[in-house]
């Protein structure tokens, strides 16, 4: 798939739970991302939608905010999934390669998608 255009500034990583600190490097792969062979990442406006698909049963949520640029355009690839085409790291990234990191929670009742509209963090 071509990648879109322009290029999003950023990518994102979705955590279940905190990261260690310092982040280390390489980061440790979850074992979605073992057994699909890339780093599942997101765009910002994918960011909420994912959330709501795959962390429907957690109230906190944590995120890597990494910039696109620190990877190469080989390294990352531009994968249908559904409705969309989401950038896939095929390699890893590390403490250094992250920008920021943050934790979000939701209260009973909202949806990620309402966690994210009010936070303005996603860029």
């Amino acid at each position: 798939m071509p990648a879109p255009h322009p290029l999003p500034r950023y990518v994102y990583k979705i955590l279940p739970s905190a990261p260690p600190s310092p982040i280390p490097e390489p980061y440790p792969l979850s074992d979605l991302d073992k057994k699909d062979g890339f780093i599942h990442l997101s765009t910002s406006s994918q960011v909420p939608k994912t959330a709501d698909l795959f962390f429907t049963h957690s109230n906190s949520i944590w995120l890597f905010k990494i910039p696109l640029a620190k990877f190469s355009q080989e390294k990352v690839k531009w994968e249908d999934a559904g409705e969309s085409t989401f950038p896939h790291l095929y390699g890893n990234f590390g403490g250094s390669d992250v920008e920021d990191v943050s934790e979000f929670k939701r209260q009973d009742g909202m949806t990620w998608g309402q966690v994210f509209q009010e936070s303005g963090w996603l860029v």
